[in-house]
């Protein structure tokens, strides 16, 4: 008598990978395996760095400049740092590349150590910040080749021919100093986007966590609901069967037999209940092992109005207008509120001469209507079984269906409760059914 969610309706939790892992497939396999080792990275970047300048340092010691290679060294061994300290390496990087550049400036990729300490300062720092940071960097070196285009420098270029025009170093400079700009705006860019990425995507591992706490904590309220339903009723029934069994055993043995025969039946079908709330929390529980699937309340309502029957209770059950929609969901919860409010009036009323039960469809609207005849309560020999969550429990269903209960003394004594249903357009179905009226 549970609604359990089948195997497609379970959370994503359960099923599917988290979202890191998801992530970490998605970079690949080289990626994954640079990324889980940052040194081993940071070597890479430095052994990249060193090819790419290694035809400056070669050109500068065939020329006599030996001071060039130990300039480029040190920046190698700056980009060593620059995961942990970003910013005092591209400073450091910057001041090394501007003296590189002033003795070998038409060298091949000498501020390549400007690219990777820009795109770790991008990877770290704010958008402002780095923009800042890489107009601090690249100014210098704009300054440098504006001095060789223009200034006293003008001889450092040699000629590749006799037709080398007369303005080819003014090119040249300028050439040199849009690709270092070109190439520093690239790095930062690179930076910039992946910073944003890995901001974006935390931000989505943490609405998925988030969603994941929320799916629980409903899932969780969704079992503890149904748990509450099965127990409390069952249980007062079993409570009430076996106190009338043991008032009827001298006197009436068989009597007494047929309710201990249906204390039993009741203990059974509870058990029944609680596995199959239960088998949703286990996680290898095979789809085929239990019954999974949703309760067919409306022949069930029949068993459950009879249950209450043989528990004593004097019920006179009557339905009107068109019947339910055949949808599970929506009977279920017009079983599990007939359900409580029937087990509320047995455990707590008190000379009971009649408990009405009246179930009614006008248009879009089903109303549940429960009114006992009682005369107050009397508290129990033992301890209550309510666990006062009962009222709650109903009004969370009903507000499914744009719904709610209402509970309180009935006009004439007593206790009234009325539930209100209201039809979404998929639940309507045909208005000009016959109505059904009767008890089952």
């Amino acid at each position: 008598m549970i609604d359990v969610l089948p195997a497609e309706d379970a959370p994503a939790t359960q099923a599917g990978a988290s979202f890191a892992e998801i992530t970490a497939r998605r970079r690949g396999r080289l990626r994954r395996y640079l990324y889980r080792r940052p040194r081993m990275m940071d070597a890479v970047v430095v052994a990249a760095y060193l090819l790419l300048v290694a035809p400056t340092a070669v050109d500068a010691v065939l020329g006599g400049q030996w001071a060039v290679p130990l300039l480029l060294g040190g920046v190698a061994a700056a980009l060593l740092w620059r995961r942990s300290h970003p910013a005092a390496v591209l400073a450091a990087v910057a001041v090394l590349e501007f003296a590189v550049s002033a003795q070998h400036p038409w060298g091949s990729n000498v501020s390549a150590g400007l690219w990777f300490a820009l795109y770790s300062v991008a990877l770290t720092r704010p958008r402002r910040w780095t923009l800042v940071a890489l107009a601090a960097a690249t100014a210098p070196l704009l300054a440098l080749y504006a001095v060789l285009a223009l200034g006293p420098l003008d001889g450092r270029l040699p000629s590749i021919s006799d037709h080398t025009p007369e303005d080819f170093q003014l090119i040249s400079s300028i050439a040199a100093a849009l690709g270092i700009v070109l190439s520093n705006v690239i790095a930062a860019g690179i930076g910039i986007s992946v910073r944003q990425r890995r901001a974006h995507e935390q931000e989505i591992a943490a609405w998925a966590k988030a969603a994941a706490q929320l799916g629980s904590a409903t899932e969780r309220n969704r079992i503890a609901r149904e748990m509450h339903d099965v127990v409390a009723h069952s249980l007062t029934v079993m409570v009430t069967l076996s106190d009338g069994a043991a008032v009827v055993t001298g006197k009436d043995p068989v009597r007494a037999a047929a309710v201990l025969g249906e204390l039993s039946h009741t203990g059974r079908t509870a058990l029944a209940d609680m596995r199959r709330v239960l088998g949703v929390l286990r996680e290898d529980t095979a789809p085929g092992a239990g019954p999974w699937e949703p309760l067919a309340a409306g022949g069930n309502l029949a068993k459950l109005l009879a249950g209450f029957r043989a528990a004593g209770l004097p019920l006179h059950y009557t339905q009107s207008g068109p019947s339910l929609p055949e949808d599970a969901a929506f009977q279920l919860t017009v079983y599990r509120i007939v359900q409580e409010s029937l087990t509320n009036v047995l455990r707590y009323g008190r000379a009971l001469g009649r408990v009405d039960l009246r179930i009614a469809r006008e248009g879009t609207a089903v109303t549940i209507e429960v009114v006992d005849d009682g005369k107050g309560s009397v508290e129990p020999a033992g301890p209550a079984l309510g666990s006062g969550q009962g009222l709650a429990g109903m009004r969370e269903r009903a507000r499914i269906y744009a719904g709610d209960v209402e509970a309180g003394p009935a006009a004439g004594g007593g206790w009234r409760v009325r539930a209100l249903l209201n039809l979404t357009d998929d639940l309507r179905g045909d208005m000009n059914r016959t109505d059904d009226k009767g008890e089952p």
